[in-house]
């Protein structure tokens, strides 16, 4: 079969269209829906920041977050070392995580949560 049976064949299946919608492949109409990762927000113990410090900036930047929250935080972050303190979307990471960080408190990089 030649080239111009073939393509002569596949406008005659496709009801006459044009040449590049008839060979373009059928969508499914189905939507792959992938979500956004979020990142964690993760805040370090150092020996420079006061307990009331850590709790005040947890409280100032982070939304929501309610003082009895940000004390547990920081005590889990002097504990443990470190305290995972939020998370969420990429840029809201980033702006909490900077403010924080200007704030004098010592972050761990972004990390995808």
């Amino acid at each position: 079969m030649s080239l111009k049976n073939s393509i002569t064949g596949i406008v005659a299946v496709g009801g006459g269209g044009s040449l590049g919608a008839t060979l373009a492949p059928k969508q499914s109409g189905q939507v792959l829906k992938k979500p956004y990762p979020n990142y964690k927000i993760i805040v370090l113990n150092d020996d420079v920041n006061t307990f009331k410090h850590v709790a005040e900036c947890l409280q100032k930047y982070i939304p929501g977050m309610t003082s009895d929250r940000a004390w547990e935080l920081t005590h889990q972050v002097h504990n443990e070392g470190q305290a995972i303190v939020w998370v969420g979307p990429l840029e809201q990471a980033e702006l909490y995580h900077q403010q924080l960080s200007r704030a004098g408190l010592t972050m761990a990089p972004l990390e995808k949560a």
